[in-house]
């Protein structure tokens, strides 16, 4: 008897210490979770969103809710265009773009520090301006007036833009100018950079990215008074046409 066995018996042992060694090597499981999906994003915009170190791809952490869910839709349907964001994005529905928006608008980690700026005084100094105060010639608002006195947003909508880099800076302001970057209508970027010399691009991106971000700084709840120019991109933000 078993003598009969043992001939099929071998093979079977085989394959169970085969098996065995199998599952001893298998990949752990991952668990799922937001932070793990997301990688697809942290990759470029830095580890949990704090920007990137190339100076180019922004923070997007702490970033208010409704604004990164705007731009993510902008992305996926076209009104913003690069193509690495639109081909990840667009099998995306609308529901889970909501879900990404919100676990990177929780997330509260240091900002980097502020780069140095390099250019001269009186152009630093025309960007301090138009920042604080506008140019009523140009009809140009000051920024403070939209992103709040502390430049750090206001939530659901408008995002920060201290703590970002220069050249980001610099390549949205002429993508807006250019008309390489679209909001839902009234475009108020658009109309503001289009009356923005490139001199004047130039010296707002270096005296924001050149400002320090305070410790614990957080979007505004709300401005004092209402927005100096209509904003389509703020509705779109809520989640209306």
């Amino acid at each position: 008897m078993s003598t009969f066995l043992v001939p099929f018996a071998r093979p079977i042992l085989v394959a169970l210490i085969l098996f065995g060694a199998t599952l001893a090597h298998a990949a752990p499981k991952v668990e799922d979770t937001m932070a793990q999906r997301m990688q697809a994003c942290t990759g470029c915009h830095g580890a949990q969103g704090r920007a990137a170190s190339d100076g180019y791809y922004p923070r997007i952490a702490g970033k208010p809710a409704g604004y990164l869910y705007n731009q993510l839709v902008s992305f996926r349907d076209g009104r913003r265009h690069y193509a690495l964001m639109t081909n990840l994005l667009a099998p995306l529905s609308d529901d889970y773009l909501r879900e990404i928006a919100a676990h990177f608008a929780a997330l509260d980690v240091p900002y980097p520090p502020p780069q140095p700026a390099n250019t001269s005084v009186d152009l630093l100094s025309r960007g301090g301006t138009l920042v604080l105060r506008g140019d009523a010639a140009l009809k140009i608002p000051a920024c403070v007036q939209c992103h709040g006195s502390a430049l750090m947003g206001v939530t659901p909508a408008i995002p920060a833009i201290v703590g970002m880099p220069r050249d980001y800076l610099n390549a949205q302001l002429g993508a807006w100018r250019t008309g390489s970057r679209h909001a839902n209508a009234p475009d108020c970027m658009a109309q503001i950079a289009r009356a923005l010399a490139p001199a004047d691009i130039s010296a707002l991106s270096q005296w924001l990215a050149a400002q320090p971000v305070p410790a614990g700084a957080k979007p505004a709840a709300a401005l004092p008074e209402a927005l100096p120019l209509p904003c389509g991109g703020m509705t779109a933000a809520a989640g209306t046409p």
